[in-house]
C-alpha cells in the first residue's frame, strides 16, 4: 500500500496536468511550477546535485540571454514581448518563470530522447551520442512549442508577436529560434558530462526501470492538456499582432491535431522504447 502512494501522487498529479496545463491560467501556472519541482526531484535522484546545478546554470544563463536578445533584437525568435505574469521579477525583460519552464521541460525532453537513442541520456560513452542526444532533445523539446505557441500567443496572449506569422500567427523564425536556444543548453550539458566521466562510466545512479518512466509520462501530460480546450470547445475569437483574426475552436483544434502528430507520437515512441528494453534487459 505504501510503495504504491507515490504512483497514485503521480496519477492524481498527470490528471491535473492534463486538465490545467493547456492555458495560461493561474491553474496552469501552479500545475506547471509542480511539474519544474518534479523534474528537479528527479533529476536530482537521477544525477547528482553537482549535475543537476551545472544544468540548471547552463539551461538558466542560456535561456535568458537568448530570449532578451531576442525581445531586444527579434534575432532569433521574432518581435515580441511577454505578457504572461507582469506582476512576477524579471530577469531583464523576460519573466523569471521562463527560466525554469525551460528547465523542467527540457529535462523530460532530454529522458524522452534519450530513451529513444538507447538510453543514452544515461551514458554518454561515445562521441556521436554527445552529439546525437542534444540534437534529438531540441526535436522533442520545441515539438511541445509547435504544440503550444499558437494557441498561447494568440487566445492566451501570454506573450504577443508584433507581426503575426504564417504558423498561425506565429513566424517560423520563432521555432528556429527555440530550436537554437535548446539545442545550445543541451549541447552544452552533453559535453559537461562527456568530459566528466570516464568512457563507459554511467552518468546516472542506478534506478530502477519504472523511474525512468516518470519524465516521459509527465511530457505525455503536458501533450494531452492541450487536447482539453478543444474538447470542451472553450475560448474566445482573438485577433493577433498583426490584425488577424483567429477563431478559437479551430486553433484549438489545429492544437490538438499537431499535438497527436507531434508529441503524442513521440510519447508513444518513447514508452515503446522502454518497454522493448526492459524485455531485453529481463531476457
Amino acid at each position: 500500500m505504501i510503495r504504491g502512494l507515490p504512483w497514485l501522487a503521480l496519477a492524481l498529479f498527470e490528471m491535473a496536468l492534463i486538465a490545467l496545463a493547456g492555458s495560461p491560467s493561474p491553474a496552469g501556472e501552479l500545475v506547471a511550477a509542480c511539474g519544474i519541482a518534479i523534474a528537479a526531484v528527479h533529476m536530482l535522484l537521477a544525477y547528482s546535485w553537482r549535475d543537476t546545478l551545472a544544468y540548471l546554470l547552463i539551461c538558466l544563463v542560456i535561456t535568458f540571454t537568448m530570449e532578451n536578445i531576442g525581445i531586444a533584437s527579434g534575432f532569433p525568435f521574432g518581435h515580441y514581448h511577454f505578457e504572461v505574469l507582469p506582476m512576477l521579477p524579471h530577469v531583464g525583460t523576460v519573466p523569471i518563470i521562463v527560466g525554469p519552464l525551460y528547465f523542467g521541460m527540457g529535462y523530460m525532453a532530454w529522458v524522452v530522447a534519450g530513451t529513444l537513442l538507447d538510453d543514452a541520456h544515461r551514458r554518454l560513452d561515445r562521441p556521436f551520442l554527445v552529439l546525437a542526444l542534444p540534437i534529438v532533445a531540441a526535436f522533442v523539446m520545441v515539438q511541445w512549442d509547435v504544440v503550444m505557441d499558437p494557441a498561447f500567443s494568440t487566445l492566451g496572449k501570454a506573450w504577443i508577436w508584433h507581426d503575426g506569422g504564417g504558423y498561425f500567427g506565429v513566424p517560423l523564425s520563432n521555432f528556429l529560434g527555440w530550436y537554437l536556444t535548446v539545442w545550445l543548453f543541451f549541447q552544452a550539458f552533453a559535453v559537461y558530462l562527456y568530459r566528466r566521466r570516464k568512457p563507459g562510466a554511467e552518468h546516472t545512479a542506478q534506478r530502477g526501470r519504472a523511474f525512468w518512466l516518470v519524465p516521459i509520462l509527465l511530457y505525455l501530460g503536458v501533450a494531452l492538456s492541450h487536447a482539453l480546450p478543444w474538447l470542451l470547445r472553450r475560448g474566445d475569437d482573438a485577433v493577433d499582432g498583426a490584425g488577424q483574426h483567429w477563431n478559437a475552436l479551430a486553433l484549438h483544434e489545429t492544437t490538438a491535431t499537431v499535438m497527436l502528430f507531434t508529441m503524442l507520437y513521440t510519447s508513444v515512441l518513447a514508452l515503446l522504447r522502454w518497454h522493448m528494453r526492459g524485455a531485453i534487459d529481463w531476457q
